[in-house]
């Protein structure tokens, strides 16, 4: 079991990157599949799929017959690299520069389906050297961009990718070094993960450098010194030691991955009224229906004037004029016979919200959102939404 180890924390290691790399392609062909920088970036994590299925895959069978998968994957990276790099920076790579990554990754093709023993280990330190080559240019175009022809956001995009290569750069070379250095597990799932991390965190868009870094240096630094202390209480040896931590980082990052990945899909759903808001229709009826169908409030009720029929309307669209958005969780109007109607209103519809969206005639929407779902976000959305619908409704009136 103890010589396995090394075996098993590379399949595990493996099988994290592409957790990672799945998640980050899920992000990815749910924002713009078809844009030309996302199928840029998917290519990218495609190659890097191919790479660690091979990786996985050779471990698993424990012969060489998928390594010439893995070695397929290695030898893509570096035109993944420079891809991504011209869409980034919105502008063609030198030619020399192209010239050696396309010939480069030629050769490598060539070469990975070739047996180990008439090409290594020439072609390991040759494949190393071509992606380290690549990496070199490929920062030197980003350290040249030009930064006032690219947007705020563009240029977050490309140092933040940048921050991903210096580490994984590093972590490359030890896997390729791994038996001179007599490492006992491949490392580069590390780098992976932390490239996907910065990737989908993109999608927080009001999230700077500093924060970030922040944030993965407090996971880095709690699952490492996790690790550390575990193999210090268990007496491990130095491979031990380099196991642990690598296995504990991965662990720590793809959860990492997976909840950043989870934050985007709330994010996206909270704002679901703001793009009913954004893209709804000018009818007053149509909007609210609209409404009605959406994730956050689903099962909104439109109330008329018939269903308050035993109350004084008067008095309902006095008191729905000066507290258009009525919450449950408020404190009660002082006045008794407001304090009447609230009460019947909530009981009535078994609501934890009322909106006034029409006065002329008075029109009514009962919605019931969770404690636990609301947020100061969502209120929000609500009080702007039912100040839209009543404004299309005075509108529509008007007309």
């Amino acid at each position: 079991m103890i010589a396995a180890a090394p075996y098993l924390s590379d399949l595990i290691l493996s099988v994290l990157a592409l957790i990672g790399l799945a998640t980050l392609h899920g992000v990815l062909t749910g924002r713009d599949p078809d844009g030309p920088l996302t199928r840029r970036f998917l290519f990218g994590v495609r190659v890097l799929v191919v790479l660690f299925a091979g990786r996985a895959l050779a471990v698993v069978t424990g012969g060489a017959g998928f390594r010439f998968v893995m070695m397929i994957g290695a030898s893509l990276v570096p035109l993944a690299a420079l891809l991504l790099t011209e869409g980034l920076l919105r502008r063609h790579a030198p030619a020399s520069i192209k010239s050696f990554v396309g010939l480069g990754t030629a050769l490598f093709l060539i070469l990975s389906v070739m047996g180990s023993g008439l090409v290594d280990p020439a072609r390991l330190w040759g494949l190393i050297v071509f992606q380290l080559a690549t990496f070199a240019m490929v920062g030197w175009m980003v350290w040249r961009r030009d930064r006032a022809g690219l947007s705020a956001a563009e240029n977050t995009t490309v140092v933040r990718l940048s921050l991903s290569l210096l580490v994984l750069a590093p972590l490359a070379v030890a896997d390729f070094a791994i038996i001179r250095a007599d490492l006992p597990v491949q490392a580069s799932p590390i780098g992976v993960l932390v490239l996907c991390w910065l990737a989908i965190g993109l999608g927080q868009g009001g999230i700077g450098h500093r924060t970030a870094l922040r944030g993965l240096l407090v996971v880095l630094a709690a699952a490492g010194g996790a690790a550390v202390l575990i193999a210090f209480m268990a007496g491990m040896d130095r491979d031990g030691w380099i196991i642990t931590l690598s296995l504990a980082l991965s662990a720590a990052l793809v959860g990492a991955v997976v909840n950043e990945a989870r934050n985007l899909r709330v994010a996206d759903r909270s704002a679901s009224l703001l793009r009913h808001l954004a893209a709804g229709p000018d009818d007053p009826v149509a909007f609210l229906q609209g409404l009605q169908g959406d994730p956050m409030v689903d099962g909104a009720a439109l109330i008329d004037a018939e269903q308050l029929a035993e109350l004084d309307s008067g008095a309902v669209a006095a008191l729905m004029r000066t507290r258009p958005v009525l919450r449950r969780a408020d404190p009660p109007p002082v006045a008794a016979d407001q304090a009447e109607i609230v009460a019947h209103l909530f009981a009535r519809f078994d609501a934890s919200h009322i909106l006034l969206v029409g006065t002329a005639p008075l029109r009514l929407v009962a919605l019931n959102l969770p404690s636990l779902a609301s947020s100061p976000r969502a209120e929000l959305e609500l009080a702007a939404v039912q100040r839209m619908a009543l404004l299309i409704g005075k509108g529509a009136d008007a007309d």
